[in-house]
């Protein structure tokens, strides 16, 4: 186990894994990895750049060699900042179809754990407690219904004035899912040694103040 204590949020898009994460690292002050932004700054440069997620071989060349950086809370490829970008429902689908690819899985595993520094980390993802961090110290895995999860994020495109279906997200979001629970490789389930929050029914506050109970039972004060 590493000696910088590690926390890990998983779960799938919509349970609320971001916000409860950034919350988690404002009470902390540990470093913070967002996993999932990786694989949508790799969706986003295959699009941008032309490449098909179907072409395996350009996706894990790309993938080896991404031109991706984290800086002032922003996202950079290369010299332009995607961090809206690769919001978009078009970058999450190709970046759920490429995270299936085992080799792209391999070529971005150190980069996730290079975060892992003084004085700690907050790792939010699908497979945070389960390959990337099996030795965390603390393993969350939130959890909430597809229509929830829908409603969510139908209400956050909805403010950002972007036209949004709510059938239709719904939809994506089972799609997704199947995918993400079902792939060979890093599929999305919860760690065995994970505490599960289903987050359906619970606001925001009440889900970091479950989440903090389980830290300060690890030793970890929150």
């Amino acid at each position: 186990m590493s000696s910088v204590p590690v926390i890990t949020v998983d779960g799938p898009s919509g349970v609320g894994k971001g916000t409860l994460s950034k919350r988690l690292v404002e009470r902390l002050g540990f470093n913070f990895l967002d996993s999932g932004a990786i694989y949508r700054a790799l969706a986003w440069g295959l699009l941008h750049e032309g490449h098909s997620p179907d072409d395996e071989a350009a996706v894990v060349q790309l993938a080896r060699h991404l031109p991706v950086r984290f800086q002032d809370g922003r996202i950079w490829y290369e010299d332009e900042d995607i961090s809206e970008a690769i919001r978009t429902e078009q970058v999450a689908g190709v970046a759920s179809k490429v995270a299936a690819i085992p080799a792209v899985r391999e070529a971005l595993l150190q980069r996730q754990r290079d975060f892992a520094r003084p004085p700690g980390l907050v790792a939010d993802g699908r497979d945070m407690g389960t390959v990337v961090f099996p030795g965390a110290q603390v393993k969350l895995f939130l959890d909430a219904s597809p229509e929830v999860r829908a409603e969510r994020r139908h209400k956050q495109l909805k403010e950002k004035g972007m036209d949004a279906n709510i059938d239709k997200i719904v939809r994506e979001i089972r799609e997704r899912d199947a995918r993400d629970r079902n792939r060979a490789v890093a599929p999305l389930v919860p760690a065995d040694d994970a505490v599960v929050i289903d987050t359906s029914d619970l606001s925001i506050d009440e889900v970091v103040e479950r989440a903090c109970e389980v830290i300060r039972a690890r030793g970890i004060d929150c």
